[in-house]
C-alpha cells in the first residue's frame, strides 16, 4: 500500500513538470520575434570626372634614315648607336679628292673662256661691256665711217668715183656688222661662262655633301656603315630619332569616337614605370574610322619630356570626356557581392529593400551606383549584409 502511494506521487509529480514545460514552450512560441539591428549610412551625390581607357603605344616624334647624296668612300664616321647628336652635326665625312679635281677642272674651263673673251679670269662675276674683238671691231668701224664721210663730200664735188663711193659704203656697213657680231660672240660666250658657273656651283655642292650632317636632334639608334667602305649615293648611313616629344598613337572604339575633341588634355601611365601617371595632349584624329576594326586612329603629343619614356613602350591612356558631372554613390561598405553579384539594402519604413546593380566608377571609399537605383539621402545598410533579405523588417 505504501508502495502505490510512493508511485502515485511520483507520477503526479512528472505530469506537473510536463505541463510546466509545455506552458513554457507556448509562451515562448507566442511573443513576438526580435527584430535585426543594422548600421545604415546615406547615399551621397558626388561630383566626378568622366573618362574612358584606351590602349596605345609611343612613338618617335620624328625618325630619319640619313644617306649620303653622293657616291663615295667613307673617310670617317662621327657618330655610332645610342649617341646623341644636334642639329648640324657631321656625322660621317666622305673622301673629297676626287670632288676637289671636278671643282679645279671646271675652274679652269670657265678661266679659259674669259681668256678668249679677254677678261680677268680672277674677276668674272661682272657681266663685261666690251671685248677686246669688239673694241677691234668698232676701231675699224670708226676707220671705215670717217673714210666713207670724206668720200661722201668728194663724190659730190666729182673728186673720186663713183665706184669708190660704194665700195667705202659696202665697206662701212661690213664693219657694223662686225661689231654686231663682235657682240653676240661676247653674249654668247658669256652664256657659256654662266652654265660654267652653274657646273662649278654643283660640284662644290657635291664636295659639301660629303660631309653628311645631322638633319635635327636626336639619338643614333643604328649604324649600317664602316670607315673605308664604298657606297652609292642615298645608301643608309645611320638612323636618326628625335625622342621628344614623343607621339603617343591610340586606337579609339567606334563608341567613343564621338567624344574625342583635338586639344583635349590626357594622361597615360605604362607598365615599365608603375604607379607614374604622364601628361599629354590630343593633336591629331584620323577622319575616318578603320572599316575592319572599327576603331578610330587618334595621336598626342606627350608634354613632359622625361627620358624615362622610350619609343615603343606600350601605355594604358586615361581620356576625360567630361567633368563636374553628378551622380549618386554609397559606401563600399554597404556593397554585397556573391557568386558575382553586387546588391545593397536600401532601408525604408522598417524594411530592407534588395537592389541588384552593375557598379560603377570607384570614387575610393564610395561607389557610383546607376541612375535611378538610389536617391540622395536614402539609407543603407552597411552591416548585418548577409542576414539580410528583400523586404525583411530590420531596426536601425
Amino acid at each position: 500500500m505504501k508502495r502505490l502511494t510512493v508511485l502515485a506521487a511520483t507520477l503526479l509529480f512528472l505530469t506537473s513538470c510536463s505541463n510546466e514545460k509545455k506552458l513554457a514552450a507556448e509562451k515562448k512560441q507566442s511573443a513576438p520575434a526580435e527584430l535585426l539591428v543594422v548600421k545604415t549610412a546615406a547615399a551621397e551625390s558626388k561630383s566626378v570626372e568622366r573618362s574612358i581607357r584606351i590602349t596605345g603605344s609611343l612613338q618617335p616624334d620624328e625618325t630619319a634614315s640619313v644617306s649620303s647624296e653622293v657616291a663615295g668612300r667613307i673617310a670617317k664616321l662621327n657618330g655610332d648607336f645610342g649617341q646623341a647628336v644636334h642639329k648640324g652635326d657631321v656625322l660621317a665625312e666622305l673622301e673629297t679628292t676626287e670632288f676637289q679635281i671636278d671643282i679645279e677642272r671646271k675652274r679652269a674651263a670657265i678661266s679659259q673662256t674669259l681668256a678668249r673673251l679677254g677678261l680677268d679670269p680672277n674677276n668674272f662675276d661682272k657681266t663685261p661691256e666690251s671685248t677686246p674683238a669688239i673694241r677691234q671691231a668698232i676701231a675699224q668701224l670708226e676707220d671705215s665711217k670717217s673714210k666713207y664721210d670724206s668720200a661722201a663730200k668728194l663724190v659730190q664735188s666729182g673728186d673720186i668715183a663713183r665706184e669708190r663711193f660704194t665700195e667705202l659704203e659696202k665697206s662701212l656697213r661690213a664693219r657694223e656688222e662686225s661689231v654686231a657680231a663682235a657682240k653676240d660672240e661676247m653674249r654668247t660666250q658669256w652664256a657659256s661662262i654662266a652654265a660654267l658657273k652653274a657646273d662649278l656651283r654643283s660640284a662644290e655642292k657635291h664636295r659639301s655633301d660629303t660631309q653628311v650632317r645631322a638633319p635635327f636632334d636626336g639619338v643614333i639608334s643604328a649604324r649600317m656603315v664602316s670607315p673605308g667602305q664604298y657606297m652609292k649615293e642615298n645608301t643608309p648611313i645611320v638612323t636618326l630619332v628625335k625622342n621628344y616629344p614623343l607621339r603617343l598613337r591610340m586606337e579609339a572604339p567606334e563608341s567613343a569616337a564621338a567624344l574625342l575633341r583635338v586639344g583635349t588634355a590626357l594622361t597615360f601611365t605604362t607598365d615599365a614605370i608603375p604607379d607614374e601617371t604622364f601628361p599629354a595632349v590630343l593633336r591629331e584624329l584620323n577622319p575616318t574610322l578603320d572599316p575592319k576594326s572599327r576603331t578610330l586612329t587618334a595621336e598626342a603629343r606627350a608634354t613632359k619630356n622625361d627620358p624615362r619614356l622610350r619609343p615603343g613602350m606600350f601605355v594604358q591612356v586615361k581620356l576625360t570626356t567630361a567633368s563636374g558631372s553628378k551622380i549618386i554613390a554609397v559606401p563600399k561598405q554597404a556593397i554585397y557581392s556573391v557568386a558575382g553579384l553586387n546588391k545593397l539594402f536600401v532601408i525604408a519604413n522598417g524594411r530592407a529593400y534588395e537592389k541588384k546593380f552593375i557598379p560603377g566608377q570607384d570614387l575610393g571609399s564610395f561607389i557610383e551606383i546607376p541612375d535611378g537605383l538610389v536617391n540622395e539621402g536614402d539609407r543603407v545598410a552597411v552591416s548585418q549584409l548577409n542576414m539580410l533579405t528583400d523586404k525583411m523588417q530590420v531596426r536601425q
